[in-house]
């Protein structure tokens, strides 16, 4: 009797990480891509218009991403993330030009407030108990109707910290997400909340050497694979359409559906999914960053968010950036390189650059949308779901992506 098949639909991050789990030789497992790269959105390319290999997009890991790092673990590329020894966030404010650094303690008793030096300056220990109200508010709750909106800590620490895992302004962001990532980060203390970042690039941390241990391991990889149709039968599916290409599906076999929202919503009418989405631009600029840059940097009142500092260039992350979509690019990049030179103290004309806009990066992270997000089983009895967008429980983020994989795997091992 032949091994039983899983059909992966997406190279992207939860279809990598579901083809990981699956690949220990007790089933066959193909992996089918669209796109002529693996990655998704966690991707790096050549660009040429300045000549180097940048990211697609920035994205700051922590500690506490237990997935992430089990994943990098399985593929041999853990020491691609690169971070300080102990939680530190360093933080400027271009309204004041107040510079500080955040350096939470690394045990979950959080003594860290107690030192002036420690936490956010203009903040009192009091201040802190306030996200408390995040941990007890009741699903479906805004954050806003959870904790304090105002004053110096929601806007020097707590709206940049859920800004960038939300993508969604925190005042509307669903409160259930945002205690999520508190409990599974900064809750935890220090050790859970260190900042990581892919120092070679995205593809080199993650879709490269994935690939190279799936292919190890067996694992068929197609890319420029577009499923253009599911066919079912008797609540399962019975074939796969690639075009002209049609795939059978076994009585044993299944199939994942690890594939951007919009697609899974064209496969499978009807399918809940969430409606609201929101942007990010990434900017990169080629140039060495000075000696006193640090390596990651939180940028208070100003147009960009996060400044990281890479030997080849300096790149920038906006999240929750709609307002900024239409903007002329070389508008934005002149707005943006103000914002940089600012923050890192240089004066110098604007160098190359590159903006990269994503209209819909992510869902909007909000108890509305939150309510829509589907679980991993579907009503087919052999069909999966996977993505950041599924009901993970996270915002997505490259955790909830990797998390959803694994979800998806798991159920597949415990059906068989």
């Amino acid at each position: 009797m032949p091994q039983a098949k899983v059909h992966i639909i997406g190279a992207g991050l939860a279809g990598l990480a579901a083809a990981l789990r699956l690949a220990d030789g007790s089933r066959r497992v193909a992996l089918h891509e669209a796109a002529p790269q693996a990655g998704g959105r966690c991707r790096s390319y050549f660009d040429s218009a300045l000549n180097m290999v940048i990211d697609n997009g920035n994205h700051l890991l922590l500690s506490g991403n237990r997935a992430t790092l089990a994943f990098l673990r399985e593929i041999g590329a853990e020491d691609q993330l690169e971070g300080p020894p102990h939680a530190e966030f360093c933080f400027v404010d271009l309204a004041s030009d107040e510079r500080w650094v955040l350096r939470p303690n690394d045990g979950p008793i959080p003594w860290w407030v107690l030192r002036p030096r420690r936490r956010v300056p203009g903040t009192r220990v009091a201040d802190y108990l306030g996200v408390l109200g995040l941990l007890r508010a009741p699903k479906g709750a805004p954050i806003k109707a959870a904790m304090p909106c105002n004053g110096p800590l929601y806007q020097r620490l707590w709206r940049p910290f859920f800004l960038a895992a939300l993508n969604t302004a925190p005042e509307e962001g669903a409160a259930s997400l945002a205690a999520r990532i508190l409990r599974e980060t900064l809750a935890k203390g220090g050790k859970a909340c260190r900042p990581l970042i892919a120092a070679n690039g995205l593809s080199e941390a993650f879709a490269t050497p994935a690939l190279r241990r799936l292919t190890a391991k067996g694992v068929e990889v197609a890319f420029e694979r577009r499923l253009s149709a599911l066919e079912f039968k008797d609540q399962r599916v019975n074939a796969l359409g690639f075009g002209d290409e049609r795939i059978e599906v076994a009585a044993g076999d299944c199939v994942i559906l690890a594939v951007p929202a919009a697609v899974a919503a064209s496969l499978l009418p009807g399918l809940s999914t969430p409606q609201a989405y929101r942007a990010i631009v990434n900017a990169h600029f080629k140039v060495a960053p000075p000696p006193h840059c640090p390596p990651i940097l939180g940028v208070i009142h100003g147009t960009i968010e996060w400044l990281f500092a890479f030997p080849d260039r300096l790149s920038v992350t906006i999240s929750a950036a709609d307002r900024l979509i239409d903007l002329p690019r070389e508008q934005l990049a002149a707005k943006i390189w103000s914002d940089v030179a600012q923050a890192i103290q240089i004066a110098r004309p604007l160098p190359a650059w590159q903006i990269i806009k994503e209209k819909r990066a992510t869902f909007a992270a909000t108890a509305e949308n939150e309510a829509l997000r589907p679980q991993t089983q579907t009503e087919f009895a052999n069909l999966l779901l996977a993505g950041d967008w599924t009901a993970t429980g996270l915002p997505a983020t490259i955790e909830g992506a990797i998390r959803s994989g694994f979800i998806a795997a798991d159920t597949v091992v415990r059906g068989a």
